[in-house]
């Protein structure tokens, strides 16, 4: 499903995948899935649970860190005291009908069920690849008129009752060399330097001499109070 909402490039960080398939083994109850009538997968959300100290320096540096810490806290024995989304999807012939903040609501309420804090969320403005220049400390304080958020993801989550914490600078990060950077984008990349790829939050660095290209994926953290009634 991931496919058809992701770029190829955002299948390719490498402290994400070492871990992602614990998810289904060990953390089942925070994987959301929301079907049709003819029961296919039209909308999916996954979070993990893990410690945090509630102070913007204990957050995790992304979402390969989050999942690291959610399977160490596991491993050691230690109670989570929050939930953190990972991801969350709907499949294109669906989108536009408010399946996003279901699942949210979804997996808010298991961590509620589970008795944690808070839900956060390292979210990745939908909008935001149409401003790749734009630094995102900035893009994510835009407002419409009415006072919320330009971005409509970041808008979803605030409709839901959360708050900006910071931006996360690093929350993805993807390196590949530039023939697997052409894979994934379908472009070249004649020259050092920095590229605007499509799908993309930043400029993807290139440097043909080390034949490497590197693309770091600035988020916003956002926390949802548990019991917040929206």
């Amino acid at each position: 499903m991931s496919s058809a909402v992701l770029p190829e490039f955002m299948h390719h960080d490498a402290a994400v995948n070492r871990c992602w398939g614990r998810l289904f083994a060990d953390f089942a109850g925070f994987q959301v899935a929301v079907c049709d009538d003819d029961d296919h997968v039209v909308a999916a959300g996954n979070s993990i649970p893990f410690v945090w100290n509630g102070r913007l320096y204990g957050l995790p540096g992304g979402v390969g860190e989050t999942v690291g810490r959610g399977v160490g806290d596991l491993e050691a024995g230690r109670g989570p005291t929050v939930a953190s989304t990972l991801l969350a999807m709907v499949t294109p012939g669906h989108q536009g009908r408010g399946l996003s903040a279901v699942v949210l609501r979804a997996m808010k309420e298991e961590a509620a069920g589970r008795g944690l804090a808070a839900m956060i969320a390292p979210v990745r403005p939908t909008l935001k690849d149409r401003y790749p220049l734009t630094p995102m400390e900035r893009y994510a304080r835009w407002k419409r008129d009415d006072g919320l958020p330009f971005d409509p993801w970041l808008r979803v989550h605030r409709r839901l009752g959360a708050e900006i914490l910071r931006v996360a600078p690093r929350a993805m990060r993807i390196s590949g060399t530039v023939g697997e950077w052409e894979a994934w984008t379908g472009m070249r990349f004649p020259e050092s330097g920095p590229y605007v790829v499509p799908g993309a939050l930043c400029p993807v660095r290139m440097d043909l001499e080390l034949d490497l290209g590197t693309y770091e994926e600035p988020n916003v953290w956002m926390r949802h109070p548990i019991g917040t009634k929206r």
